[in-house]
């Protein structure tokens, strides 16, 4: 509990109690994208662990992408939902992760500024925080009339009048701004190739979870998942199989309480 571990994380994985985990909130290698000190990854061995280890109710945030190979995109991303989905997990939710600037423009293409967040669920999510941030045109106003709602025989309801609130649920095209001094304030976390954004896992932590729940990511890196989870009061298990990105983590985890 509340520890960061260097393995093999499908070896870790299997030292962990059946239906422990809360929420699972991660970004495996993927495509070969970037180089990850040479380390590579049994995916389905990790998928069926995860399996096992969340619990009834719990819910994994898997962040991904697609490289794009002889003019070919790989369709990896795909892959892997339609995996987890096959040995039982449930896709409850897909959202995009669109980037407010890119670094890698294609010339022959649209300019990809997106990754996939497949949110899978093992049943019915026991925890939805649904976000409320986005600023509603009219809100705080009340609407002309009696609403109105028709039923399933056809007929109309009249539901009333009804006050607008002031802001309303994010729309699932989450936008955050990448980049170095942009992702995160902790210039040691640069050091790893691939950091995604602390408000990006702050995100997903409020919405799946509760305080108390364990959070879980089996690929660390430089430890943004476990860092905001300590931040909002969650309990935390990182893993990953090299020594230095666990270092980083550390850090970062002993900064952020200071």
């Amino acid at each position: 509990m509340n520890d960061l571990i260097c393995g093999d994380n499908i070896e870790i994985l299997k030292g962990l109690d059946d239906n422990c985990i809360d929420l699972t909130v991660t970004s495996p290698p993927y495509d070969g994208l970037r180089d990850y000190n040479g380390y590579s990854f049994d995916f389905e061995g990790v998928a069926q662990q995860l399996l096992r280890v969340t619990k009834e109710g719990g819910v994994i945030v898997w962040v991904v992408g697609d490289s794009i190979r002889n003019g070919n995109q790989s369709g990896t991303s795909f892959k892997q939902v339609l995996h987890f989905k096959d040995i039982g997990f449930n896709l409850y939710d897909t959202i995009i992760y669109a980037k407010n600037n890119i670094t890698f423009p294609h010339k022959n293409r649209y300019h990809k500024a997106h990754e996939y967040m497949f949110i899978l669920s093992k049943g019915i999510p026991k925890t939805v925080n649904l976000i409320e941030d986005r600023k509603n045109k009219y809100g705080g106003t009340t609407t002309w009339g009696n609403m109105t709602q028709r039923e399933k025989d056809g007929s109309l309801k009249n539901k009333g009048k009804k006050t607008v609130k002031e802001y309303g649920v994010r729309y699932n095209v989450w936008n955050y701004t990448v980049g170095k001094g942009n992702v995160t304030k902790d210039k040691i976390a640069y050091q790893h190739p691939a950091i995604f954004p602390e408000k990006l896992a702050h995100d997903h932590i409020i919405s799946w979870s509760n305080e108390g729940d364990i959070v879980l990511d089996p690929f660390v890196g430089s430890g943004t998942t476990c860092k905001m989870a300590k931040q909002l009061n969650r309990n935390y298990i990182g893993i990953d199989i090299s020594q230095k990105y666990i270092d980083i983590a550390k850090e970062r985890l002993n900064d952020s309480l200071q």
